[in-house]
């Protein structure tokens, strides 16, 4: 007897196809039969083990989270409500230029350090692998949800190059395109690159299509955090797209934004940049997420110079008067490069966490209204911040505009991304609501899109830019990672007050057919397994 029929759903299968009522049969952690309009057509109905009555939900494909920060929080906390409740099944890790393989001894310390605030310190981790693959092994002793891994390119680079301001020789350039081919050999799906982050950043042009040449010998795709998403941004968009064309590369856009008061209302001079490149013939997709604040460190908003060599480097520059005095000026007067080119506005960002709690104070509220509660300038809390809690400090950025956000989230190559970072006191809701949040307030509240269309660009499309030939759709043969929610009732539970509230209106989840959220509540189970890159 199979192990579980699910009956009188809703489908709503990621095709973007007309929703559909039917018995869907699970066994062997695959979807083996589907049975349209059991009821109604008085057939002999399956049975199961289990049997599951989902009149009044809807049955879905598990939600796919382009843009995940839990290359940690997976190994740290089995529980993993914070995606398992939203309806994720499978995240995409290794974002923005910046994770923990492959690595060195002294690389590994140096990224631990830089990205504390996106992933915690690691204290708690037993870095027991170096290689993407041995992290990709780590993964497979078992996780809550499914995860694929982007080779980082900053992390390739600091490892080949270090933290330096400088064009690669011709043999580190050869060592990194070594790295990004091991990498993708051992399962990942593609590179990402964090090109305000250092020591991204520091890579020319020429250089990335180099790399971006080696993703695309393997069928892999290009996942840029490009150079400004302020001022300039536009520019960016063009040079990531030029860039990817040259290297005959797919091109998936990271949390494909258009902040800062200079992009108020330009979503669709974006959008008609991407679609003069997809009529002639481009591989381009992007990600969103369904909030206007962005999410980054304190010490992202630095210029680069600041922040080359490494993080202890930057420390010393702030720790210098005079070179802090320089900082100060560049963030406040001519625009970081770190702050995408636009001066710091300290009314617009909000300390979300520290790492040292003699530093709690200051989260949730915004550095300028620190300053004014304790009458000093706003560069002098932002300062002390940084140093005293060295580079450890989470922001929310409140940069964003719900125009643009709309408009991005209806094209056609959309897809869904949290780009939640999980630490913090005060962690931005979309860490735990992004996918309810799509469902309840953007189609069932606002209707910017239907049901349908959300649900295929949380599944579907998702699932064939990273090209696995058996998710993302309610399809027999396909596997059983589904997710069950009421239509009339899910929602983002998590505010901005209240950022770790789990979400409404999802009862059950289910990872290679096993029940991870079973009745709203989380189970023991860990099936989670890491995705690997599909051969060409």
């Amino acid at each position: 007897m199979e192990d579980l029929v699910i009956r009188d759903a809703d489908v709503v299968d990621g095709t973007g196809a007309p929703s559909y009522r039917a018995d869907v049969v699970v066994d062997g952690g695959r979807i083996v039969s589907i049975v349209k309009e059991a009821a109604a057509a008085g057939c002999q109905r399956p049975s199961a083990v289990r049997e599951l009555d989902a009149e009044g939900l809807v049955l879905s494909p598990g939600f796919i989270d382009m843009h995940a920060h839990s290359d940690l929080a997976l190994l740290r906390d089995p529980d993993h409500s914070a995606k398992a409740a939203q309806g994720v099944t499978l995240e995409v890790i290794g974002q923005d230029g910046l994770s923990y393989a492959p690595v060195d001894d002294r690389t590994l310390g140096e990224v631990r350090r830089a990205i504390t605030g996106w992933n915690g310190s690691g204290d708690d981790i037993d870095f027991d692998w170096r290689s993407v693959g041995e992290y990709l092994d780590r993964l497979d002793r078992g996780i809550a949800v499914n995860a694929a891994y982007l080779i980082p390119q900053g992390t390739v680079r600091a490892l080949a190059v270090g933290w330096e301001d400088r064009e690669a020789t011709a043999a580190e350039l050869e060592r990194m395109r070594q790295l990004v081919a091991e990498g993708l050999e051992q399962g990942a799906v593609g590179m990402s690159s964090g090109l305000t982050y250092t020591p991204g950043m520091y890579a020319k042009d020429a250089e990335l299509t180099e790399l971006c040449r080696v993703v695309a010998s393997y069928g892999g795709y290009y996942c840029p955090h490009h150079r400004s998403y302020g001022a300039g941004a536009l520019e960016a968009y063009e040079e990531m797209v030029a860039l990817a064309r040259e290297a005959d590369c797919a091109l998936h856009l990271a949390h494909a934004t258009m902040n800062f008061g200079v992009n108020k209302g330009r979503a669709p001079q974006l959008l008609a940049l991407l679609d003069d490149a997809l009529a002639t013939g481009a591989d381009i997709s992007l990600d969103t997420y369904p909030y206007t604040p962005g999410c980054t460190t304190l010490a992202a908003l630095l210029p680069s110079w600041a922040s080359e060599g490494g993080p202890e480097a930057a420390l010393r520059r702030l720790t210098d008067p005079g070179t802090a005095a320089r900082i100060r000026h560049h963030m406040e007067v001519t625009g970081a490069d770190g702050c995408h080119g636009v001066p710091v506005e300290w009314e617009t960002i909000e300390i979300s966490g520290v790492t040292d709690p003699a530093l709690a104070g200051y989260v949730g509220r915004t550095v300028l209204e620190s300053a004014r509660a304790r009458g000093e300038e706003p560069w002098t809390v932002a300062h002390r911040l940084l140093v005293e809690d060295r580079l450890g400090p989470t922001i929310l950025q409140h940069v964003g505009h719900e125009e643009n956000v709309r408009t991005i989230m209806r094209h056609r190559v959309h897809t869904g991304g949290s780009d939640g970072i999980l630490q913090g006191a005060k962690p931005h809701p979309r860490a735990y609501g992004t996918f309810p949040h799509y469902l309840g307030h953007y189609v069932r509240e606002l209707g910017v899109l239907s049901l349908e269309e959300c649900v295929a660009h949380l599944t579907a499309r998702p699932a064939a830019r990273l090209r696995l030939p058996d998710r993302g759709v309610v399809r027999e043969g396909y596997r059983a990672d589904l997710v069950l929610f009421d239509p009339a009732t899910v929602a983002a539970g998590s505010t901005y007050d209240r950022p770790r509230t789990l979400p409404a209106g999802i009862p059950y989840v289910l990872v290679d057919g096993r029940f991870v959220i079973d009745e709203g509540r989380r189970t023991d189970v860990l099936a989670g397994r890491s995705v690997r890159r599909t051969p060409v």
